[in-house]
């Protein structure tokens, strides 16, 4: 007797890729995106999400004209998806972590205002010490990261916060300072170093979901309550405005030649405020030997660095 499920030939109606597609569609809203983000023809996708549709003896999607929307049935298939999927990765990577952690891909997530500045200093010491290691950075804010870190479409990522949850594990790797950016013409360009508390109310931030915004209010004992109206969504936005004598700003440190190179004026905090650089990853990820192997080489490269700044000379 065949068990419910399979067919006559003894076949399960599902397999691993068919469940991947499926997500994607679910994720995307479209089979034409689902099918580019996999990498095969729309007809081929189509193709799988019916047959899958046909061993399950359910419709999973309502396909109209304009979009493609989860039926009930693949609402409440879906997470059991997910956790099939998660579980199917997580075999394949202990099994590449037993061949070697150092090879392979690796997803590491990087929040906005570290990243342009962090990346281009760290990508050829990473690319020498780990040459069989494939990195692929992802540049998103803090929650975003966390969340992709969760969904395992991440494998480790660059935050400037601690990585809260008791499913998640960090390590501290550098500590970086902010630096008051001015115009050549504001009062403050010309003491040595600024009190933050001096930063006055033309002081520009982030946009809400940026760490760095609520660690700048922070340093400089503000609320989220400001009377500018710039939110800006870039730490480039900032320093444009800033060298248009706009306004000021706190910047991170690695960030001084861009705010340089356009004109603007910076000074060291008279508090020595900062931020510090950590990586982040899931506590049972099989292949951790990865993380600490980036996370120091990371951490040696921008050691000298860290030391100058310890030092005040940053």
């Amino acid at each position: 007797m065949i068990d419910a499920g399979y067919d006559k030939a003894g076949r399960h109606p599902m397999n691993l890729r068919d469940l991947r597609y499926l997500l994607a569609v679910a994720g995307h809203g479209h089979f034409g995106r689902a099918a580019e983000a996999c990498g095969v023809s729309q007809p081929t996708l189509s193709i799988q999400i019916r047959r899958l549709e046909e061993g399950l003896g359910v419709a999973l999607f309502e396909r109209t004209a304009r979009a493609v929307v989860p039926t009930e049935a693949c609402a409440r298939l879906i997470g059991h998806v997910r956790a099939a999927v998660a579980e199917a990765d997580a075999i394949l990577a202990v099994a590449r972590d037993l061949r070697d952690p150092l090879a392979g891909r690796f997803r590491l997530g990087v929040i906005p205002t570290l990243a342009p500045y962090l990346l281009p200093l760290v990508f050829a010491p990473l690319r020498e010490a780990l040459p069989a290691l494939e990195l692929e950075p992802w540049e998103d804010q803090t929650a975003a990261l966390l969340e992709r870190l969760r969904a395992h479409e991440l494998d480790a990522a660059l935050l400037a916060t601690e990585a809260e949850g008791q499913d998640l594990a960090s390590q501290a790797l550098f500590a970086e300072p902010f630096l008051a950016a001015l115009p050549p013409d504001h009062p403050l360009a010309a003491r040595d170093a600024v009190a933050e508390e001096d930063l006055g109310a033309d002081i520009l931030v982030l946009a809400d979901g940026h760490c760095l915004r609520d660690q700048a209010l922070a340093a400089c004992g503000r609320s989220g309550a400001l009377g500018g109206a710039l939110r800006a969504a870039s730490l480039s936005t900032l320093l444009n405005m800033v060298a248009a004598g706009y306004g000021t700003t706190l910047i991170p440190g690695l960030a001084a030649g861009t705010a340089q190179d356009a004109g603007i004026v910076l000074r060291p905090l008279a508090a020595r405020a900062g931020r510090v650089v950590r990586i982040a990853w899931r506590a049972g990820f099989p292949r951790r030997a990865a993380v600490e192997a980036v996370g120091r080489v990371i951490a040696a490269r921008l050691r000298p660095y860290a030391e100058g700044a310890a030092a005040g000379t940053i």
